[in-house]
């Protein structure tokens, strides 16, 4: 069974969309997928889905582990999908107690007999629990948006998850684990405790956790989506995770695609469809359709990029950025020609994007004010 998790530094980047969708996309291809729903705060796949509200989900059987898993498993209308529902309605669900956690992913692992393919949709943000979900595969999916806020949490969540790894490896008592909190303790500060600095030392003072971790993330090759660009100079953006990810943290990671902004999601979300059924011919339809196929034909167990193929996925989801723009810019005029999108609409739409452009503008000028503080008190990377 492949496990693929999907996760983002914060909420609002189409996390749920891409989960939902590219479990329809496999089931389609004619795998047998289960889509868990482990936004365990927040959940709300079932709306991405069309599916009815959920009367038990992970939360019932989390305050009852002695109930059959397969009670929560519910079916859905498409062939070939089943859905585990998450609670927000039971207190405490987000935050998972160490033994809710193991048995959990106990459950999940066994569903092995039962799928082909398992989608993890985690909640936002860079919780211990939404790590170890992310963990469970080598493969998961890291959307980010191109706005500077995404971004920076994108490549925030992919160092936590590294640091957690590391600390899973670097046990408690060993040598490497003393060097770790000695490190963090003396003023290194989380955003300087870099690994390339860090692994020297620990394989000093620790080579059988050094050889340990060096194995473990060689394993790790997550995959990055950008979501939500309006041009295709947006999709330059995963250049800069990429590079931080590579500098920073040792890590490589895939690109596996963009998918521009559009409409006809909230429009499938009210028709309550998952857009690849609402309308698969759209233009996000056929991104995410694009993106599933990358996915089902890296093979179960795909072994790490070279260099080269690493590059060749972000230049292929830069030859898609341009061509789908062009695309999309055909799909107006046509809309504008046929009456269907009278010019009215394109106004509003353009006001959207000048409200979306003045948001990131002080996005963008805050976070240059924070920079510019930093450096007048001495800060050094």
């Amino acid at each position: 069974m492949r496990i693929i998790p999907v996760a983002s530094g914060k909420g609002g980047v189409g996390k749920s969309l891409l989960a939902a969708n590219l479990g329809v996309a496999f089931a389609q291809a004619g795998q047998r997928v289960i889509l868990a729903d482990l936004d365990l705060g927040a959940s709300n796949l079932h709306l991405v889905l069309g599916h009815q509200a959920p009367q038990t989900g992970i939360g019932v059987w989390l305050n009852d582990t002695r109930m059959d898993f397969n009670a929560v498993i519910a079916e859905t209308d498409i062939r070939g999908l089943r859905f585990i529902p998450g609670d927000t309605e039971i207190p405490g669900t987000a935050n998972l107690k160490p033994a809710q956690l193991k048995a959990l992913v106990k459950r999940l692992l066994a569903l092995k007999e039962d799928a082909d393919i398992l989608i993890l949709d985690l909640g936002a943000g860079t919780h211990q629990s939404i790590l170890d979900f992310f963990l469970l595969s080598g493969q998961g999916i890291v959307i980010s948006a191109p706005a500077v806020t995404a971004v920076l949490n994108a490549y925030v969540f992919l160092k936590n998850t590294v640091f957690r790894l590391m600390y899973t490896v670097c046990t408690k008592g060993t040598r490497a684990w003393d060097y770790l909190e000695r490190a963090r303790k003396e003023g290194s500060g989380p955003q300087k405790l870099y690994i390339p600095r860090l692994l020297p030392e620990i394989k000093k003072k620790d080579k059988a956790s050094y050889e340990k971790f060096v194995d473990y993330l060689g394993r790790l090759h997550p995959r990055l989506v950008m979501n939500l660009i309006d041009d295709p100079k947006d999709a330059d953006v995963a250049m800069k995770i990429r590079r931080s990810c590579e500098e920073y943290l040792d890590l490589k990671i895939e690109h596996l695609g963009i998918i521009y902004r559009d409409s006809i999601q909230e429009t499938a979300l009210s028709s309550r469809l998952p857009v690849l059924l609402y309308k698969p011919q759209s233009l996000i339809s056929q991104a995410i359709y694009r993106i599933a196929d990358k996915i089902l034909g890296s093979g179960e167990e795909a072994s790490p990029l070279d260099a080269k193929e690493i590059d060749e996925s972000f230049q292929e989801a830069e030859v898609e950025a341009e061509t789908d723009f062009d695309n999309r810019m055909e799909y107006v005029e046509d809309l504008l020609h046929s009456g269907a999108l009278s010019q009215g609409d394109l106004v509003e739409t353009v006001k959207t994007q000048q409200l979306e452009i003045s948001k990131l503008k002080k996005e963008n000028n805050f976070l240059k004010f924070k920079l510019t503080q930093a450096i007048n008190l001495g800060y050094k990377p």
